[in-house]
């Protein structure tokens, strides 16, 4: 059987025993606990939608302040739901704990369908000090659980740089870190998700503007794993490549997208729909491979009137308006 069949059939797979899973524990405990005092919240859900395309922001675009006043964490999430938007990114997750996180999540009754700790930057997984990259798996395990805590789908990686050594020193730490973090991440529930970064790697960083895909996508599949996938930055490598060309190429592999626009004219990073990103190339791709799934913004956030304005920009993008 080719890879991707079995890829495919093997998510399947797993998918129906997962759900299956679920609700034969969930009956278990529903049993074993009838007699004790209720759960004190449920579990948060995201909105049922007929959307194939489900709209979030990172939860470091939402304001910390307005005005003279400090917003608690749940008065933030609350702000991004008021906007109409179906979810948030926690990609602050290196500074809460997972029951902050998980409280304020059930209290704002907003969805957080993924986790990121942005130290991932400095702790990469290709340092050449084996105590740094042990830093950094210990914050994606954060990530991992505090994911499942609030029940997202999901953590975005950067796998960290090429300038920590060699092409092929860089991709086999990294890979050996990622496999290390496997079997908490299949426990959970968590796939660790790649992004496409201006790290150097995977791409040429002083290369022309018609590169392909195919390193992004040799380095998933060298796992060989369901728990490993992409999610796409749409805006991050239009500079190097044609964005609906790197979502064929992922195929499957993309879980999830980090939505910006960018304008290779001006060499800079936009809002959604401004610059030259051509987003009619984007839509049609995302229904070639019939994705389905999260795009959250990664733009200047604000208050609630500008993650509304993000919410109608993502909206019109993706032809959801």
């Amino acid at each position: 059987m080719a890879w991707n069949a079995f890829m495919n059939s093997n998510r399947r797979y797993f998918l129906a025993a997962a759900g299956a899973s679920a609700a034969t524990m969930a009956v278990a405990r529903a049993d074993h606990h009838k007699d004790a005092p209720a759960a004190s919240k449920a579990m948060v859900s995201p909105p049922v939608t007929e959307n194939r395309i489900l709209l979030s922001v990172k939860l470091g675009m939402i304001a910390k302040k307005i005005g003279d006043k400090e917003l608690t964490l749940t008065e933030r999430l609350l702000m991004a739901k008021e906007a109409g938007l179906d979810g948030v990114d926690f990609d602050q997750a290196g500074e809460y704990s997972i029951e902050a996180a998980k409280t304020a999540v059930q209290d704002s009754g907003l969805f957080a369908h993924n986790a990121i700790n942005h130290a991932h930057w400095k702790d990469t997984l290709t340092h050449a000090d084996p105590a740094v990259r042990a830093k950094g798996r210990n914050n994606i395990e954060h990530c991992l659980r505090l994911g499942h805590a609030v029940g997202g789908s999901g953590v975005l990686i950067v796998v960290g740089k090429g300038s920590d050594g060699t092409r092929q020193e860089v991709e086999e730490r990294c890979r050996e870190e990622i496999k290390t973090l496997l079997p908490l991440a299949a426990s959970l529930g968590q796939p660790i998700l790649i992004e496409n970064v201006w790290n150097q790697m995977f791409y040429d960083h002083d290369g022309g503007p018609e590169q392909g895909a195919e390193r992004f996508v040799e380095f998933v599949d060298s796992f060989k794993s369901p728990w490993v996938g992409m999610y796409f930055d749409i805006g991050n490598h239009w500079k190097y490549g044609q964005p609906g060309g790197w979502i064929r190429s992922f195929g499957h592999r993309c879980f999830k997208l980090d939505v910006k626009g960018f304008s290779r004219s001006d060499n800079k990073f936009t809002d959604i729909g401004e610059g030259d990103l051509p987003w009619d190339q984007v839509r049609k791709a995302l229904a070639d491979i019939n994705f389905t799934g999260w795009a959250t913004a990664e733009v200047g956030g604000g208050g609630v009137e500008r993650l509304t304005k993000v919410r109608k920009q993502m909206q019109k993008a993706f032809g959801l308006a």
